[in-house]
């Protein structure tokens, strides 16, 4: 039977579809204490999208891989509670700061230190930075080609892989070879919900961090069983330049900052009169809320 190796990349994000007044600091930086983190919306579609290929072909594997600060464990919990099989956290001070250049540098590394994939799949963009600029660069620099906007994986060979792609005017099925990247569109169905057996069985799945500052004993916490751990990576444990991580090796600069905030103060009605109407227009347009 066939099988497959994946991996999915996915980021905890602050839940900027709740932003309030108090959600930027005075310095211009998320105020990540105000937003609840959550998984990246779009990369559950992408988990999604592996679990489907798992339905269908059960001995491929499944492994998330998150960048970030230790509780980013959370996502990757939420992971193996619908269905993957392992979990690898990229944590380091040397990472923190990192633009897309940097971030896409450092997964490619840990891509490499894994050696074995069919595909890699990731959403469109995260919902803190909008750029849908990271799985696009992790395939290049992997040398791999990569598919993007994609909406439903239609069908997979031994060697080929056909992707249904959502574009702007309509949509169109596109074929590449192994290995590939994908990333996927919030138009993708969505991610199941938790299994209730994996629920119990991953609960305490944690990284080597957590245990310890937990003050657990790692190896009795753990029970031996390799699928009770979270592996976690730091920065000696892929091969990189050094000088190309965390902010050193980000070349994007944020400049400024701007902390606004839309808030209805007044509300208008209108009548069917067309003097009325033609007033509202010309604010509107004085306003460049049109125009």
């Amino acid at each position: 039977m066939k099988k497959y190796q994946i991996i999915v990349l996915a980021k905890q994000v602050p839940d900027t579809r709740n932003v309030g007044k108090d959600a930027m600091k005075a310095d211009g930086t998320v105020n990540r204490s105000i937003l609840p983190a959550i998984f990246n919306p779009e990369d559950l579609h992408a988990l999604e999208q592996a679990l489907r290929i798992k339905d269908n072909y059960p001995e491929t594997t499944i492994t998330l891989l998150t960048m970030g600060p230790v509780r980013a464990s959370e996502i990757l919990r939420e992971g193996l509670y619908r269905g993957a099989d392992a979990g690898i956290l990229l944590t380091d001070r040397a990472f923190a700061g990192s633009d897309t250049l940097a971030t896409s540098y450092a997964l490619s590394c840990a891509i490499h230190k894994m050696k074995k994939f069919d595909i890699i799949i990731c959403g469109r963009q995260a919902i803190d930075g909008d750029t849908a600029q990271v799985g696009p660069q992790v395939a290049e620099k992997l040398g791999i080609p990569q598919i993007t906007y994609a909406e439903e994986i239609v069908s997979l060979t031994k060697d080929k892989i056909q992707v249904k792609r959502r574009l702007e005017h309509g949509i169109e099925v596109v074929e590449a070879s192994f290995p590939i990247l994908i990333t996927v569109n919030s138009s993708a169905p969505h991610c199941r919900p938790r299994h209730a057996k994996r629920l119990m069985r991953y609960k305490h799945t944690s990284t080597m961090s957590e245990h310890q500052d937990n003050s657990e004993d790692y190896l009795s916490t753990s029970d031996g069983n390799a699928n009770h751990v979270i592996e976690e990576w730091g920065v000696n444990d892929i091969e990189c330049d050094h000088e190309q991580l965390g902010l050193g090796g980000s070349p994007t600069k944020v400049k400024k900052v701007n902390n606004i905030v839309f808030q209805a103060k007044e509300t208008l009605k209108l009548t069917d009169n067309n003097e009325e109407i033609n007033v509202l227009m010309k604010e509107l347009i004085t306003s460049h809320i049109i125009g």
